[in-house]
């Protein structure tokens, strides 16, 4: 065997070693990625319910008086 084809060999080898890191880095990286997607997913449903019941809350009507109130009493005691 020559130093050459000894050279390509290693070289090869390294190579192929280096390939199936980086992808065995990926897969658990897209692993990873795929449960915090899932997490922001659920954490933005719940958001998003909590918004729905404020503006049922904000555009209740008797929620406008309530404030209107409050402001006259403020405005009283000032």
């Amino acid at each position: 065997m020559s130093f050459f084809t000894a050279a390509v060999a290693i070289v090869a080898i390294v190579a192929g070693v280096f390939i199936t890191l980086i992808k065995q880095r990926y897969r658990h990286a897209e692993g990873a990625d795929i449960g915090k997607v899932t997490a922001l997913e659920d954490e933005v449903i719940a958001l998003k319910e909590r918004i729905a019941t404020l503006e049922k809350i904000v555009t209740d009507s008797s929620y406008d008086l309530k404030k209107q109130f409050k402001d006259l009493e403020q405005d009283k005691v000032a």
